[in-house]
């Protein structure tokens, strides 16, 4: 038995760097190459592209903060840190972090202090970079947006509901719609 240790040992290696050889790089090979034919778009990290330049990404959300443009919800992480919070419903902070962003959508929107606000203008997705918000956020935020980009809101309202996506498969989610897009959407004059 200890006569064969070091034949075995050489054919231990040998298997370890072919299963590496196969799993680790052939089959991520083979399937980095699938996803490039089939989803191309996706597998390249889904970016959009304006003029030619590269202004985002359809999967993670962007930060606005000007009132010329729709805003999203508020992004607790940077872009290259995508861990979720573990704070519960009674935790302080975040009752506290809420509490802020709904006195600061009220404000920046010009409602009254007690008018009731779309929980994605005030709360943070588990990953912090949804792209997203719900219809009720981007109509909301239409007459913010009208005034300062001296626009009709009825035009900018008929833009907003042109880039609502509805329900996947017609069922699952909701209707929603891409902040960056909409954004896109205005500076290329859509809203007139």
């Amino acid at each position: 038995m200890i006569k064969s240790l070091p034949m075995e040992f050489a054919r231990a290696i040998r298997l370890t760097l072919v299963f590496a050889l196969v799993t680790g790089l052939i089959y991520s090979l083979a399937f980095t190459g699938i996803a490039q034919v089939i989803f191309p778009n996706q597998a390249n990290g889904s970016l959009i592209t304006k003029n030619g330049q590269v202004v985002g990404s359809s999967l993670i959300g962007q930060e606005f903060k000007s009132d010329k443009y729709f805003h999203g919800r508020p992004q607790a992480y940077a872009a290259d840190n995508s861990a979720g919070s573990n704070l519960g419903p009674n935790n302080k902070a975040l009752i506290d972090r809420v509490a802020s962003s709904a006195r600061t959508a009220r404000s920046d929107n010009g409602l009254a202090p007690d008018a009731e606000v779309p929980v994605d203008l005030v709360t943070i997705d588990f990953t912090g970079f949804d792209p997203d918000i719900s219809e009720a956020a981007a109509l909301l935020q239409v007459h913010r947006v009208a005034q300062a980009r001296s626009l009709d809101e009825s035009k900018l309202r008929a833009l907003v509901e042109k880039y609502v996506q509805g329900r996947v498969l017609w069922i699952f989610g909701e209707p929603h719609v891409s902040v960056l897009q909409l954004n896109i959407a205005l500076d290329a004059g859509e809203a007139g």
